[in-house]
């Protein structure tokens, strides 16, 4: 009989220890979770919830809809025991004691896993309530001697997230009378920290973050894991990877961060950050059921490529009756470029409104005006913000944004060479910028995808609903602290309003205005260094590039080569430049000889050093000339050295020709800069050697050719107008 009693005893053990572990995970099913939120307000970070909540299966009731929030502001004060009274109301109405209640926040929450991985956790805990825990306490300090501790993990509790058994939960909230504006984590506890209470509810707290991890003070804990297209959060202090993310506190803004890849409703190669049935593909429309978008143009530096930012501005794929402007003009420097742009294509447009610099509007309040030209336009659907360093190539952009179907999105652009961009990962604790774990990856195109971010920049796109709504105040760019753009951004942050970046297709980039000088008649001639990619595509020949693959190199004589190098308007401006600048050598006028270079037979010209350009001159000849060169003369390589550079002038009635001479260079480069027939008649260069002429130079076009020795030459008569080359002597 006692044997018999000890077996007994030991089965009652045995099923207990299985009930705590395998059996209960089997007894409790998936269908017994209820998961309880508050949300007075359909917001952004409430949406996003909502969607993790059903992409992982979860059964979710939410409490308070359409009640007006009286739970106080989290950011300045303890607040939130609306949520208690609604919890507690709520628990009153359910009979079926054995559900299982998991009451989370929701603004600032995301599921990473789902019900299954939940449960399972929540039973290991072998507790009937189970809490959020937290490095930090709060709100009230003086508290802090009477948590328990703990021999590994965090100590105090946090309210945003708990899971347990209904009957448990309803006790722990039946004292609940407080106000809707006292504190619910006050209220928790002190629940938690009176011993009577902790014991008769059986509450512990998931002090290592495996059901939830809290982000407040635990930022450097979270990193990404990234395997098999799946992301999850892992907390890498105590090495654990939780099911329910929350941007609690200061740190609201990182669960939009980490609300890119969580919940895992896309992979992270492929990066569709919003559902499919979102997107609006404006195909379906006709061209006069586009929605209306104001453009704002702002000018608020000297910037270099103005008139290139409207030529592409007119390449936009946008009707445009369907777009009306706002430019703000900060710059005397670039009104002309604006005057000109509007006189031949503002009639386009629906509508222009332009700001002038003699108006001495700030820039903060422009694109407060500019916004407000969108909220107070019945018409108008969105508002596209542009400043004029941005290099907008995707004549698509509008189209792709608006199909976005999003509040507040931007195009990435970058600048060249740099892992600068027009947005931000992450924050500071300060507010300022802070390297996100992924930004490098987003920025070099590794991981696509539309990306939430608390900072956008330079170009971006918001919804006239959203100015209308929650956006509504006029002075969001307003700060006496901030930057105008910093303050825009902070504005939108504390309504709730998510802003996001697209990579997903190429945009552009951005320039540098980083010494952006205006002594020049053509400035962006020098712009070789700062922005050579822009200063290429405006001043190198379109066929430079492919020259060698098309075989466009001709040979007219023996050992002299003929190639594209500058474009129409790169001449253009190098002649007008010298013009501008007019101070001609006399054929032989020795002042002109600058920094120990003589010419064998003077020419009438202008130096490259008279006008400060010969160092981006030498850069020119590095990065164009020089591969040509080494392409066509075997064996040999440059440094591009040069003591003289110059633009030669030829007129009838001035010097029309050259004599018969040696160049004092290893190789010369001459550049026609204006075209034979509707510029110049006559001209061009013969080889006496081999009695060979190039006798119709074409614009743009470069002869190179030795310069000593063999390739003796003379400069044939001009007969009318005026001709112009561009001449390098190089490695003398």
């Amino acid at each position: 009989m006692r044997l018999w009693t000890f077996l007994l005893f030991c089965g009652f053990v045995f099923c207990e220890l299985f009930f705590l572990t395998n059996c209960a995970e089997q007894r409790i099913r998936e269908d017994k979770l209820l998961v309880l939120t508050v949300a007075t307000k359909e917001t952004d970070g409430f949406r996003r919830f909502l969607r993790s909540a059903k992409h992982f299966n979860y059964t979710l009731k939410v409490l308070g809809r359409g009640e007006k929030w009286q739970g106080g502001d989290y950011m300045s004060a303890p607040g939130g025991g609306q949520k208690v009274r609604l919890l507690k109301a709520a628990l009153e109405e359910m009979k079926t004691e054995d559900k299982i209640i998991l009451f989370i926040d929701s603004y600032d929450v995301v599921f990473a896993s789902g019900p299954k991985e939940l449960l399972k956790k929540f039973q290991q805990a072998k507790h009937r309530v189970v809490f959020s825990s937290e490095t930090l306490i709060w709100p009230d300090r003086h508290l802090e001697d009477k948590h328990p501790h703990v021999r590994e993990g965090n100590r105090f509790l946090g309210s945003g997230g708990f899971i347990g058994f209904l009957p448990n939960i309803k006790e722990m909230v039946s004292d609940w009378t407080g106000k809707d504006d006292e504190s619910d984590q006050l209220f928790f506890t002190k629940v938690f920290i009176d011993p009577a209470k902790r014991k008769s509810i059986n509450i512990t707290l998931d002090t290592k973050c495996r059901l939830f991890q809290n982000l407040h003070g635990a930022l450097d804990e979270v990193v990404l894991k990234f395997e098999d297209g799946r992301v999850r959060a892992r907390n890498v202090l105590y090495d654990t990877l939780p099911v329910i993310i929350h941007g609690n506190g200061p740190t609201k803004l990182q669960i939009n961060y980490l609300g890119n890849y969580i919940p895992n409703t896309w992979t992270f190669e492929t990066g569709c950050a919003v559902c499919q049935e979102e997107l609006r593909p404006l195909t379906a429309l006709k061209e006069s059921e586009y929605p209306m978008v104001v453009i704002g143009i702002f000018i608020h530096q000297p910037t270099p490529f103005v008139t290139v930012f409207f030529e592409r501005l007119l390449k936009l794929q946008y009707p445009k009756d369907r777009l009306k402007l706002f430019i703000h003009s900060q710059e005397p420097h670039h009104q002309p470029q604006v005057s000109s742009f509007l006189k031949d294509h503002g009639s386009l447009y629906q509508d222009v409104k332009v700001i002038e610099p003699e108006e001495a509007v700030d820039g903060a309040e422009a694109r407060n005006l500019g916004m407000d030209m969108c909220r107070q336009d019945k018409e108008c659907d969105y508002f596209f913000s542009m400043d004029i360093e941005v290099v907008l190539k995707n004549e698509d952009a509008l189209k792709i944004l608006i199909e976005q179907n999003l509040l507040v999105i931007a195009p990435m652009i970058t600048r060249v060479g740099r892992l600068w961009s027009n947005f931000w990962g992450a924050l500071s604790a300060e507010g300022y910028y802070a390297r996100s774990e992924d930004y490098v990856d987003i920025v070099q195109g590794r991981r696509v995808g539309v990306w939430n971010v608390p900072y956008v920049s330079s170009v971006y796109l918001v919804k006239a609903s959203v100015l209308r709504s929650e956006l509504s105040e006029f002075e969001l760019f307003t700060s006496q602290i901030l930057d105008p753009d910093m303050a825009f951004c902070h504005n939108i942050r504390s309504k709730g309003v998510f802003m996001f970046v697209t990579n997903m297709h190429t945009f552009g980039r951005i320039l540098s205005t980083d010494n952006y000088k205006t002594n020049h008649l053509h400035n962006d001639l020098w712009q070789i260094f700062n922005n050579p990619v822009d200063w290429q595509e405006r001043y190198i020949h379109v066929n430079y590039t492919n020259m060698m693959k098309d075989k466009l190199v001709e040979t007219p004589c023996p050992d002299v080569y003929w190639f594209p190098i500058f474009s129409d308007i790169a001449c253009n401006h190098l002649v007008e430049e010298m013009e501008n600048f007019g101070k001609w050598s006399g054929g032989g006028n020795t002042d002109t000889r600058i920094q120990g270079g003589y010419e064998n037979v003077p020419t009438i010209d202008i130096h490259m050093n008279q006008i400060n350009f010969e160092k981006e001159w030498h850069k020119f000849l590095l990065e164009y000339i020089a591969p040509v060169t080494e392409k066509m003369y075997p064996g040999y390589y440059t440094k591009a050295q040069f003591d003289l550079a110059f633009v030669v002038r030829y007129k009838p009635d001035e010097q029309p020709f050259l004599r018969p001479h040696h160049d004092a260079s290893t190789f010369t480069i001459n550049i026609a800069l204006n075209q034979v027939g509707p510029d110049y008649q006559g001209g061009g260069c013969r080889f006496l050697r081999y009695d060979c002429s190039i006798s119709a130079p074409r614009k743009g076009w470069a002869l190179m050719h030795p310069g000593r020795l063999t390739h003796y030459h003379e400069g044939l008569p001009t007969t009318g107008g005026v001709r112009y080359i561009a001449v390098s002597f190089v490695d003398p």
